[in-house]
C-alpha cells in the first residue's frame, strides 16, 4: 500500500476507479472497456489495479476530458501525456520529477527505490495507486489532477483535503496576505511561541496590524485557521496552485512582485536578491526561460516534502523581454 503521509493511495485509487464507471453496471462498463470479464468489480474491490495507461484509456472511453484534465493540472507537461501509451506516462512523471532524487521519492511514498525508478525509466507500467502516490510526492496536489477526471466527492479519500486547498487557493486569490500568514502559523517557531497574536504576525510578515487581523479573520471563517484556548492553529501543510484565470493570476503575481521590488530597498541578512540585464539571442532567451519553469518545478517538490516548517519564504522569479518595436 503506498502513502504519501495525506494520502492512502490505494484507497484513492479504488474510489476513482468507482466513480469513472459512473451509473453503468460493473458488467457493462467492463464490456466497454473490451473486457470479458468482470474487471471492473476486481478493480473495485482492490483484487486487481489497472495501469496508469489503462485507466485513462478507460477515462477517455467514457468521455472523460483526459486532455483537459492534464493540461489544467500543469500546462507545461501536458503534450508530453497519451493516453495509450505507457512511455509517455512515465515521461510525464519524469518531466514532475525534475532534480528530485529518486530515494527522497522513495521514502515520500513508500515504495522501494527500485520500484520508483523503474517506473520512472518506463521499464515497469505504474499501477493507478502507485501513479496517484508519486504524483502526490512530486506536486502535493493530487486532488487537483483527480478532480479533472470525476467529482471530487466521488473520492473521498481526497475531498477533505481537495476542499481546504480550493478555499485556501480562493482566499489566496481574494487576500493574498492569507497565505503568508498561514505559512506562519505553520512553522514551528510558531507553534512553540508563548504569544498567539496578531501583533505577532504583523510584525513576523512586517505588514500593517490592520492587514494581519483581516487575514487571519479570512482563515478562521473558511475553516483554514482553528482558534484553541486562545492559540492560533492552522491544519495541515497545503500546496496551493494559484493557476486559473489569467486576470487572477496576474492580480496576484503583481501583489508579490510589489513586496519583493519593496523588501529589496530593505532586505534582511537572508534576503537574496539578483539581476542580470543583458542582450542575447532568441534561442538562448527561450532556454533561459525552460531554465526557470524546470527550476521552479524543483522548488515547488522540494517544499511539498519540506519537513519541519521552520521559516517562511517568498521565491520571486521574473524573466522581462524588451523585443524590438514593431
Amino acid at each position: 500500500m503506498c502513502n504519501t503521509g495525506r494520502v492512502n493511495a490505494f484507497a484513492a485509487a479504488r474510489q476513482l476507479l468507482r466513480a469513472i464507471r459512473g451509473s453503468r453496471s460493473q458488467v457493462s462498463f467492463s464490456r466497454r472497456l473490451g473486457y470479458r470479464s468482470n474487471v471492473a468489480a476486481d478493480w473495485e474491490a482492490g483484487r486487481r489495479m489497472p495501469t496508469a495507461a489503462a485507466f485513462l484509456r478507460a477515462a477517455a472511453r467514457v468521455a472523460i476530458p483526459v486532455d483537459r484534465a492534464f493540461e489544467a493540472f500543469h500546462p507545461a507537461s501536458a503534450s508530453i501525456v497519451r493516453p495509450s501509451d505507457g512511455a509517455a506516462i512515465a515521461a510525464w512523471l519524469t518531466a514532475l520529477q525534475g532534480g528530485t532524487p529518486v530515494q527522497e521519492l522513495s521514502d515520500r511514498t513508500g515504495l522501494s527505490r527500485y520500484a520508483v525508478g523503474r517506473i520512472l525509466s518506463g521499464r515497469t507500467q505504474v499501477k493507478v495507486p502507485d501513479w496517484l502516490a508519486l504524483i502526490e510526492a512530486l506536486t502535493g496536489r493530487c486532488s487537483d489532477l483527480v478532480a479533472g477526471f470525476v467529482s471530487i466527492s466521488a473520492v473521498p479519500e481526497l475531498e477533505a483535503v481537495h476542499q481546504n486547498r480550493s478555499a485556501a487557493r480562493d482566499l489566496a486569490f481574494e487576500s493574498p496576505w492569507t497565505a503568508a500568514v498561514l505559512r506562519v502559523l505553520e512553522t514551528a517557531a510558531w507553534r512553540a511561541h508563548p504569544n498567539h497574536s496578531p501583533e505577532l504576525v504583523a510584525s513576523w510578515l512586517r505588514i500593517p496590524l490592520e492587514t494581519a487581523q483581516e487575514a487571519i479573520h479570512r482563515l478562521v471563517a473558511v475553516g483554514s485557521v482553528e482558534v484553541r484556548a486562545g492559540r492560533l492553529e492552522a491544519g495541515r501543510p497545503l500546496t496551493v496552485g494559484t493557476g486559473g484565470e489569467f486576470g487572477r493570476v496576474a492580480g496576484q503575481k503583481a501583489h508579490w512582485g510589489r513586496v519583493a521590488a519593496e523588501r529589496s530597498q530593505s532586505p534582511t541578512a537572508l534576503d537574496q536578491f539578483s539581476y542580470n540585464l543583458m542582450s542575447l539571442s532568441r534561442a538562448d532567451r527561450a532556454r533561459i526561460g525552460e531554465l526557470q519553469r524546470s527550476y521552479f518545478r524543483e522548488v515547488r517538490q522540494i517544499v511539498a516534502a519540506s519537513q519541519p516548517e521552520e521559516t517562511v519564504a517568498l521565491l520571486w522569479i521574473g524573466l522581462m523581454t524588451w523585443d524590438e518595436p514593431t
